[in-house]
Protein backbone atom coordinates (compact mmCIF):
# COMPACT_ATOMS: atom_id res chain seq x y z
CA UNK A 1 0.00 0.00 0.00
CA UNK A 2 1.06 3.40 -0.54
CA UNK A 3 -0.86 5.93 1.26
CA UNK A 4 -0.21 9.89 0.02
CA UNK A 5 -2.48 12.00 2.42
CA UNK A 6 -2.01 11.10 6.50
CA UNK A 7 -1.69 13.47 9.45
CA UNK A 8 -0.16 12.77 12.94
CA UNK A 9 -0.60 15.07 16.17
CA UNK A 10 0.99 17.91 14.33
CA UNK A 11 -2.11 18.97 13.17
CA UNK A 12 -5.31 17.06 14.11
CA UNK A 13 -4.11 13.43 14.49
CA UNK A 14 -3.52 11.19 17.58
CA UNK A 15 -0.43 10.08 16.42
CA UNK A 16 3.47 10.98 16.29
CA UNK A 17 5.09 10.75 13.47
CA UNK A 18 7.07 8.09 14.26
CA UNK A 19 3.98 6.33 15.74
CA UNK A 20 2.05 6.44 12.47
CA UNK A 21 4.96 5.14 10.32
CA UNK A 22 5.67 2.32 12.28
CA UNK A 23 1.70 1.21 12.20
CA UNK A 24 1.84 1.95 8.58
CA UNK A 25 4.83 -0.85 8.49
CA UNK A 26 2.66 -2.86 10.66
CA UNK A 27 0.00 -3.18 8.14
CA UNK A 28 2.83 -3.94 5.30
CA UNK A 29 3.04 -0.35 3.72
CA UNK A 30 5.50 0.56 0.94
CA UNK A 31 5.60 4.20 1.32
CA UNK A 32 3.53 6.92 3.37
CA UNK A 33 3.64 10.55 3.18
CA UNK A 34 2.94 13.13 6.07
CA UNK A 35 0.51 15.30 4.98
CA UNK A 36 -0.06 17.28 8.19
CA UNK A 37 -3.18 20.74 7.80
CA UNK A 38 -1.28 23.85 7.72
CA UNK A 39 -2.45 27.29 6.82
CA UNK A 40 -0.83 31.09 7.24
CA UNK A 41 0.47 30.12 10.68
CA UNK A 42 1.65 26.68 11.48
CA UNK A 43 3.33 25.87 8.02
CA UNK A 44 7.33 27.34 8.59
CA UNK A 45 6.88 25.36 11.77
CA UNK A 46 5.21 21.74 10.53
CA UNK A 47 7.78 21.33 7.32
CA UNK A 48 10.94 21.26 9.25
CA UNK A 49 9.69 18.68 11.77
CA UNK A 50 8.15 16.09 9.12
CA UNK A 51 11.49 16.23 7.55
CA UNK A 52 13.52 15.21 10.32
CA UNK A 53 11.31 12.19 10.96
CA UNK A 54 11.35 11.36 7.42
CA UNK A 55 14.64 11.69 6.77
CA UNK A 56 15.53 8.79 10.29
CA UNK A 57 13.49 6.31 8.51
CA UNK A 58 14.72 6.99 5.39
CA UNK A 59 17.92 6.51 6.52
CA UNK A 60 17.65 3.50 9.08
CA UNK A 61 18.43 0.00 7.98
CA UNK A 62 15.44 -1.30 10.41
CA UNK A 63 12.78 -0.70 8.32
CA UNK A 64 11.93 -0.95 4.36
CA UNK A 65 9.35 2.21 4.06
CA UNK A 66 9.58 5.41 1.65
CA UNK A 67 8.52 8.42 4.14
CA UNK A 68 7.56 11.41 2.31
CA UNK A 69 7.34 14.95 3.87
CA UNK A 70 4.39 16.78 2.74
CA UNK A 71 1.68 19.09 4.15
CA UNK A 72 -1.72 19.55 3.45
CA UNK A 73 -3.19 23.24 2.46
CA UNK A 74 -5.95 23.54 4.46
CA UNK A 75 -8.97 26.38 4.04
CA UNK A 76 -6.47 28.51 2.63
CA UNK A 77 -8.12 31.42 0.75
CA UNK A 78 -8.07 30.35 -3.07
CA UNK A 79 -5.97 33.17 -4.64
CA UNK A 80 -3.06 32.73 -1.72
CA UNK A 81 -3.40 28.85 -2.73
CA UNK A 82 -0.64 28.67 -5.70
CA UNK A 83 1.78 31.75 -3.76
CA UNK A 84 1.31 28.93 -0.70
CA UNK A 85 2.14 25.81 -3.04
CA UNK A 86 5.15 27.21 -4.42
CA UNK A 87 6.22 28.68 -0.56
CA UNK A 88 6.10 24.95 0.69
CA UNK A 89 8.18 23.22 -1.59
CA UNK A 90 10.67 25.89 -1.35
CA UNK A 91 10.49 24.86 2.17
CA UNK A 92 11.01 21.37 1.56
CA UNK A 93 7.97 19.84 1.18
CA UNK A 94 8.42 16.56 -1.24
CA UNK A 95 4.46 16.26 -1.89
CA UNK A 96 1.94 19.28 -1.92
CA UNK A 97 -1.78 18.22 -0.85
CA UNK A 98 -4.57 20.48 -1.06
CA UNK A 99 -7.56 20.23 1.21
CA UNK A 100 -10.20 19.92 -1.54
CA UNK A 101 -14.04 20.80 -1.72
CA UNK A 102 -15.50 17.94 0.43
CA UNK A 103 -19.06 17.74 0.18
CA UNK A 104 -18.96 17.64 4.27
CA UNK A 105 -17.29 20.49 5.20
CA UNK A 106 -17.48 24.55 4.55
CA UNK A 107 -14.42 24.76 1.82
CA UNK A 108 -14.25 27.99 0.34
CA UNK A 109 -15.78 27.83 -3.10
CA UNK A 110 -13.03 27.73 -5.47
CA UNK A 111 -10.36 25.71 -3.61
CA UNK A 112 -10.54 23.15 -6.00
CA UNK A 113 -10.02 25.13 -8.96
CA UNK A 114 -6.82 27.05 -7.49
CA UNK A 115 -4.96 24.22 -6.23
CA UNK A 116 -5.51 22.87 -10.06
CA UNK A 117 -4.17 26.27 -11.40
CA UNK A 118 -1.19 25.75 -8.51
CA UNK A 119 -0.41 22.92 -9.88
CA UNK A 120 -0.39 20.73 -6.32
CA UNK A 121 1.37 17.18 -6.49
CA UNK A 122 -3.13 16.26 -4.91
CA UNK A 123 -6.30 17.52 -5.07
CA UNK A 124 -7.97 15.39 -1.67
CA UNK A 125 -11.50 14.45 -1.81
CA UNK A 126 -12.74 17.30 -4.27
CA UNK A 127 -16.27 16.74 -3.96
CA UNK A 128 -18.75 17.36 -6.59
CA UNK A 129 -15.80 18.46 -8.74
CA UNK A 130 -16.47 20.13 -12.45
CA UNK A 131 -15.81 18.25 -15.60
CA UNK A 132 -13.84 21.60 -16.82
CA UNK A 133 -10.80 21.31 -13.25
CA UNK A 134 -10.82 17.53 -13.88
CA UNK A 135 -10.00 17.94 -17.78
CA UNK A 136 -7.82 21.20 -16.45
CA UNK A 137 -5.95 18.63 -13.79
CA UNK A 138 -5.17 15.94 -16.20
CA UNK A 139 -3.74 19.07 -18.37
CA UNK A 140 -1.50 20.20 -15.36
CA UNK A 141 -0.56 16.60 -14.12
CA UNK A 142 -2.65 17.02 -10.74
CA UNK A 143 -3.65 13.83 -9.32
CA UNK A 144 -7.15 13.43 -8.01
CA UNK A 145 -8.09 11.58 -5.10
CA UNK A 146 -10.09 9.32 -4.30
CA UNK A 147 -10.60 8.60 0.03
CA UNK A 148 -11.46 6.02 2.31
CA UNK A 149 -12.16 8.85 4.65
CA UNK A 150 -16.07 8.79 6.57
CA UNK A 151 -17.61 11.92 5.18
CA UNK A 152 -15.26 12.90 2.20
CA UNK A 153 -15.59 9.33 0.76
CA UNK A 154 -19.24 10.08 -0.33
CA UNK A 155 -18.12 11.91 -3.32
CA UNK A 156 -16.00 9.01 -4.69
CA UNK A 157 -18.56 8.13 -7.70
CA UNK A 158 -18.82 11.59 -8.98
CA UNK A 159 -15.28 11.69 -9.02
CA UNK A 160 -14.61 8.10 -10.43
CA UNK A 161 -17.32 8.91 -13.28
CA UNK A 162 -15.01 11.60 -14.54
CA UNK A 163 -11.85 10.33 -14.28
CA UNK A 164 -13.42 7.86 -16.02
CA UNK A 165 -15.03 9.80 -18.62
CA UNK A 166 -11.56 11.72 -19.64
CA UNK A 167 -9.71 8.98 -18.95
CA UNK A 168 -7.72 10.63 -15.91
CA UNK A 169 -4.36 8.95 -15.24
CA UNK A 170 -3.77 10.52 -12.35
CA UNK A 171 -5.51 8.76 -9.78
CA UNK A 172 -4.81 8.10 -6.31
CA UNK A 173 -6.37 6.37 -3.60
CA UNK A 174 -5.72 7.94 -0.36
CA UNK A 175 -6.62 7.04 3.83
CA UNK A 176 -6.18 10.84 4.85
CA UNK A 177 -5.56 8.71 8.42
CA UNK A 178 -6.05 10.55 12.01
CA UNK A 179 -5.36 7.51 14.14
CA UNK A 180 -3.67 3.95 12.97
CA UNK A 181 -7.61 2.15 12.65
CA UNK A 182 -8.11 4.77 9.59
CA UNK A 183 -4.55 2.69 8.04
CA UNK A 184 -6.21 0.37 5.25
CA UNK A 185 -4.54 -2.71 3.81
CA UNK A 186 -4.34 -3.31 -0.13
CA UNK A 187 -6.90 -5.07 -0.02
CA UNK A 188 -9.29 -2.97 0.96
CA UNK A 189 -7.96 -0.03 -0.58
CA UNK A 190 -9.23 -2.28 -3.89
CA UNK A 191 -12.78 -2.81 -2.85
CA UNK A 192 -12.99 0.57 -2.11
CA UNK A 193 -11.94 1.64 -5.49
CA UNK A 194 -14.44 -1.45 -7.05
CA UNK A 195 -17.25 0.12 -4.86
CA UNK A 196 -16.41 3.18 -6.34
CA UNK A 197 -16.92 1.51 -10.00
CA UNK A 198 -13.40 0.80 -10.87
CA UNK A 199 -12.81 -2.09 -12.68
CA UNK A 200 -9.72 -4.21 -12.79
CA UNK A 201 -7.39 -2.46 -15.34
CA UNK A 202 -8.10 1.08 -13.90
CA UNK A 203 -7.65 -0.02 -10.70
CA UNK A 204 -4.08 -1.36 -11.31
CA UNK A 205 -3.63 1.97 -13.06
CA UNK A 206 -4.69 3.73 -10.18
CA UNK A 207 -1.81 1.79 -8.35
CA UNK A 208 0.81 2.51 -10.90
CA UNK A 209 0.39 6.36 -10.69
CA UNK A 210 1.12 6.30 -6.84
CA UNK A 211 4.59 4.11 -7.38
CA UNK A 212 5.34 6.56 -10.40
CA UNK A 213 4.40 9.56 -7.79
CA UNK A 214 6.98 7.92 -5.27
CA UNK A 215 9.72 7.30 -7.73
CA UNK A 216 9.84 10.82 -9.04
CA UNK A 217 9.84 12.08 -6.01
CA UNK A 218 13.95 13.49 -4.79
CA UNK A 219 13.83 12.15 -1.26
Amino acid sequence: MIDLHTHTFLSDGILSPSELIIQAISKGYKAVAITDHCDYSNYKMIIPMVIEVCQKFNNSSLYNIRCIPGIELTYVLPEHIPAMIEEVRLLGAKLVVVHGETPVEPVPVGTNHAAIIGKADILAHPGLIDENDVQLAIKNNVNLEITSRQGHSLANGHLAQLVKKYDCQNTVIDTDSHKDTDLITKQTAIKILQCAGFNNAEIKKIFDNSEKIILNLKL
